[in-house]
């Protein structure tokens, strides 16, 4: 389901696990503009208008449901992501370069979120998590 990433900035590389508060990776809407870093998703004690979690199920947002929250599209642009195991170990997963993680944007300002795309998981991979997160083209979207 992507618990973390590792992402970077011009001088150094961070690994962000989604349980912290302070999670956050850099995102670029579907039309280029680069927004920075962003706060990964809501914990279930912040405030806030969008969902608890940080995960928008792919089937989820294809019929409509995430329509209320007016999200746009946009890319997590990371170097790895990160899933567990049923014994809660951690698999990272390098991402190619061009491609980033398919992702909703909602609100504006200090109050926007990411959330990243999920669907099933590769056949190779199902036998680590039930949801996987969603790579896109960075040139084709």
């Amino acid at each position: 389901m992507c618990g973390g990433v590792e992402a970077r900035d011009a001088e150094r590389s961070f690994k962000v696990y989604f349980p912290s508060p302070k999670a956050a990776f850099p995102v670029m809407l579907e039309g280029g503009e680069a927004l920075g870093w962003v706060k990964w998703g809501r914990r279930r004690e912040e405030a806030g208008r969008g969902p608890q979690g940080g995960w928008a199920r792919l089937e989820t947002v294809e019929w409509g449901g995430w329509d209320k929250y007016r999200p746009q599209r946009a890319l997590g642009l990371i170097d790895r992501y990160m899933e567990k195991d049923a014994s809660r170990k951690s698999h990272w997963f390098d991402m190619q370069p061009g491609y980033g993680l398919d992702c909703l944007v909602l609100g504006e300002g200090e109050a926007r979120r990411v959330y990243v795309v999920t669907s099933t998981p590769p056949e190779a991979y199902a036998w680590i998590h039930d949801r996987w997160p969603m790579v896109r083209n960075l040139e084709t979207g």
